[in-house]
């Protein structure tokens, strides 16, 4: 290797030489080659006066001349030979000239070459997935459809300045000079141009001249491509975000509100803004623009009232420990601003006396939001608020400290409601009134938010230029609406109901199987003894009804509400052979609760009920009585009722997560199953992953116990698994399915030989934004339970449906979104909204439809009582049983 040889120094520099020779003579030889190949190419000449291109586009080019040319490269030296290469390089005069003028010209064409025109992306037809059993209805939505002017669209264009430009504001600023040419309408990221139009001719040139010196640049647009509407569906969400600024709604997250139509509920110092979140996607039917109300509390009191509240009413030793436990958390919004601001941590050292530096100068901040915004701050003495600012995404950590952003209490006004407003029925009720909107009035916002836009010259201009019109009103649809399900009790009684409850039914009928109370205990302290004693009097009463015999229990009285007295209580009192364990507990406690439930999930497992005390206080015992034995014997391994299930050997799994708010606890995972064929008995199991982590991977050991569950209550494995997973938002489906599908598939293939069942993974959203329907004789109503849209509003590349499982009495029913990612059944789209409907009837929490299939639920309830309460895994003991109801 060069500058390595075992030769004298001599040898070395006269072969250096040798080598500094022939490079020379490589560089003429690509000096000649770039102006043979700018002759060939004649590009077009730049414009008189333009300055020679230098720098990295010489290199480019010689580096491009040379791989052209027949000779070998040179062998460069290394290690000390490369440095005294150098040093002999920096002494040595060229013995070959070199023409830079010509070879500038040559990289001009050389460097600045469109780029080739990227691959369209197909625009796939629509998958479609449509049912046809049910009564077909009328019915409207919360969509509106984008019509697209076919000469319109997004055009794009490559673009190179000669000379080159390197500042993106100065490119954004020459191309604005020449609006005559591309329009007032455009989108530009320095190299990439976005038009709503196509150009005369497939390679523009322009003429501009520079604003920071006079010089002349030729601009040269490139035509690309036209892109499709799926390619466009970001751009027009950030388009109508621009559209709701010139409406001039103030966005908090991802909706907008219109503080000008704020209402007011001053009798407990609160203001409602409405407003709305959209969304565009390219659905079955096409451009659709997705709007539902929304509306944001706000209180009207400061930041600053709530540290003098707290100041006036503690002792001063705790009064900074109060102010943070009261505020950190919370967010706030700037009244000067109309931002929302996370309250991270408060300073008691500065105050708004204090300066801070501003455009390299100090000053205060009773001087800047003077001078800024003419508001005068009374208090200088208060302390600070401090957010910590978040950096944008994508965006690197590049310090070692997060930016955190002072803000003054005085000027903050708190959002969202306390603990104690939420528990105040009064508020609460008023609350409703101005946010729980019917069908028809969130029907009536809706249009006229339409008109709204369509109204407003500088939207619909801003629209047409890009060659969309929003519709005068909502989509028309036709959906189905399914037949009521049969809920079958003991003795082939049965009930049908349009409104999908059954309260009356589940008192009076008896149930699929009941276990009889004849070994159980009651906890409570001595004051609560009568409300103990009134409770088992009832229970004896109401549970034989339901077919449930009850014997009666050992009561435990305890002199004070102390956790560890609970604790106490238990350890003596749980043996082998007790059935169920009663606690009372005079309030709600979470550390009371916590302890309780450890001892009776983790150290001496036993299915346990804890009740408050005053719930039982007035004349709605006997049917609360009534509510609290049917989920005792769940909890025991009963069965309440079911519904008829047309296949069998199918085992019907839940999933869901929990993650710790603080996201310092860990994830914890539900998964529950079926074990029979009705579907009526479960198999659980939580278990615990990362923190944080949304994606499961620790699906093998729970689905495999899972399964020998199966096996060992019907002496084979199923044939068909179906999974519904709550919890994946839209952006991470695609993750889903390539991280938890293939763990099903492992797992059955390690079951046993030729073990292959037919599978479907189904993702439950329900935190959505769509609204469905009815057209009554009048105006829109809500959908009756079982109604199901699969069409139109769908997804365009997805095996997807909604449908409407609940009934409710205020406000405006929420349907649940399906989407099928996996599938192997092959069954017809009836089967799978049936059985999706189906499954909302066998929650045993409340004897009626839920919004999300029952295993989805179960894993819900299950993950988040050991996520939020216990903490640590149950014991195996309890998986055959709904204990965690």
């Amino acid at each position: 290797m060069a500058g390595r040889g075992s030769g004298g120094r001599g040898d070395r520099l006269r072969e250096l030489l040798s080598q500094m020779e022939e490079e020379e003579k490589q560089k003429k030889a690509a000096a000649e080659a770039a102006q043979a190949l700018l002759r060939a190419q004649a590009p077009p000449q730049p414009m008189p006066g333009f300055s020679v291109g230098r720098g990295r586009g010489i290199l480019g080019a010689l580096s491009q001349s040379a791989a052209a040319s027949s000779e070998p490269a040179p062998i460069r030296p290394m290690g000390r030979g490369a440095m005294m290469s150098s040093l002999i390089a920096q002494r040595t005069e060229p013995s070959v000239s070199r023409p830079i003028e010509k070879v500038t010209e040559a990289v001009e064409s050389l460097s600045l070459q469109p780029r080739a025109k990227p691959m369209p992306v197909a625009d796939r037809p629509p998958e479609v997935h449509t049912g046809t059993s049910g009564t077909q209805i009328s019915m409207t939505s919360n969509y509106i459809r984008l019509q697209c002017d076919p000469d319109k669209g997004m055009f794009e264009y490559f673009v190179r300045f000669i000379p080159e430009v390197d500042n993106v504001k100065l490119k954004y600023d020459l191309l604005s000079t020449r609006k005559d040419i591309i329009g007032d309408t455009r989108t530009f990221d320095g190299q990439t141009l976005y038009l709503p139009k196509l150009l005369k001719d497939q390679v523009t040139y322009l003429d501009a001249v520079s604003k920071l010196d006079q010089s002349r640049v030729q601009i040269e647009i490139t035509f690309q491509r036209k892109r499709n509407l799926a390619e466009c569906v970001h751009f027009y969400n950030v388009l109508f975000n621009r559209i709701m600024h010139i409406l001039n709604f103030i966005r908090f997250g991802r909706s907008t509100f219109n503080p000008k139509e704020a209402v007011p509920i001053p009798e407990y110092r609160l203001e409602v803004w409405p407003g709305y979140v959209t969304a565009i996607e390219n659905h079955e039917g096409g451009l659709l623009i997705c709007c539902d109300v929304s509306s944001r509390v706000l209180r009207k009191v400061t930041a600053h009232q709530i540290i003098q509240d707290v100041l006036q009413g503690s002792r001063s030793g705790d009064y900074k420990e109060i102010v943070q436990a009261t505020l950190i958390g919370n967010s706030v919004m700037t009244d000067y601003n109309k931002k929302l601001y996370r309250v991270d941590d408060i300073d008691f050292t500065i105050n708004p006396s204090d300066t801070f530096v501003k455009a390299g100068k100090e000053v205060s901040f009773i001087d800047y939001y003077k001078q800024a915004y003419g508001i005068s701050i009374k208090d200088s003495k208060q302390p600070m608020l401090l957010h910590r600012e978040k950096l944008p995404k994508g965006v690197k950590k590049v310090q070692d400290e997060p930016k955190m952003i002072a803000l003054v209490p005085e000027l903050c006004y708190m959002t969202g409601l306390t603990d104690e407003m939420r528990s105040d029925f009064k508020v609460m009720k008023r609350l409703n009134m101005v946010t729980s909107l019917p069908p028809n009035l969130r029907q009536a916002k809706l249009k006229k938010f339409i008109q709204i836009v369509n109204q407003n010259p500088d939207t619909c201009a801003l629209l047409a230029n890009w060659g969309l019109q929003m519709d005068i009103d909502s989509i028309p649809l036709t959906g189905r609406l399914l037949e009521p399900e049969k809920i079958i009790f003991k003795n082939d009684r049965y009930t049908k109901s349009d409104i999908a409850d059954w309260k009356r039914e589940a008192g009076e009928y008896q149930m699929l199987e009941a276990v009889s109370l004849e070994n159980w205990a009651v906890i409570c302290t001595r004051r609560d003894d009568q409300i103990a004693k009134s409770f088992i009097d009832a229970m004896r009463k109401v549970a034989p009804r339901a077919g449930m015999m009850v014997n009666s229990p050992q009561i435990q009285n305890l002199d004070n509400d102390k956790p560890q007295s609970y604790v106490s209580a238990l350890r003596a009192i749980i043996q082998s052979g007790l059935q169920i364990v009663v606690i009372f507990f005079p309030t709600r406690r979470e550390d009371r609760y916590a302890a309780v439930k450890s001892i009776c999930l983790v150290e001496n497992p036993i299915p346990s009920q804890v009740i408050i005390a005053t719930k039982l206080r007035g004349p709605k015992t006997m049917a609360i009585t009534q509510k609290i034995a049917l989920q005792m014997n769940c909890k025991l391994g009963g069965t309440l009722w079911g519904v008829n299930i047309p296949f069998g050997d199918t085992m019907i799994c839940g999933l869901d997560s929990y993650h710790d708010p603080s996201r310092r606890g860990a994830s914890w995972v539900g998964f529950i199953a079926s074990i029979n064929r009705e579907v009526t008995r479960w198999y659980s199991q939580v278990v615990q992953q990362g923190v944080g982590q949304e994606f499961v991977d620790v699906l093998q050991p729970a689905l495999i116990a899972a399964l020998n569950a199966f096996n060992r209550e019907n002496g084979k494995f199923p044939t068909k698994v179906v999974f519904f997973r709550d919890g994946v938002g839209d952006g991470q489906l695609k993750t889903v399915h390539d991280h938890e599908v293939p763990q099903l598939e492992n797992v059955m293939r390690s079951i046993q030989k030729g073990y292959e069942p037919k599978i479907a993974f189904i993702i439950v959203q329900k935190r959505i934004n769509t609204r469905l329907f009815t057209l009554g004789r009048r105006e829109e109503e809500n959908p009756l339970p079982g109604t199901v849209m699969d069409h139109t509003i769908t997804r365009r590349y997805y095996y997807d449906f909604f449908i409407v499982s609940q009934h409710v009495t205020q406000g405006t029913v929420a349907p649940t979104h399906y989407l099928v990612i996996y599938d192997t059944l092959n069954w017809k789209p009836d089967m799978m909204q049936r059985l999706a409907y189906k499954m909302c009837h066998l929650y045993y929490n409340w004897p009626g439809t839920v919004r999300v299939p029952a295993p989805t639920q179960y894993a819900h309830k299950l993950a988040y009582l050991v996520g939020q309460v216990v903490r640590k895994k149950p014991s195996a003991a309890l998986n055959d049983t709904l204990y965690f109801l």
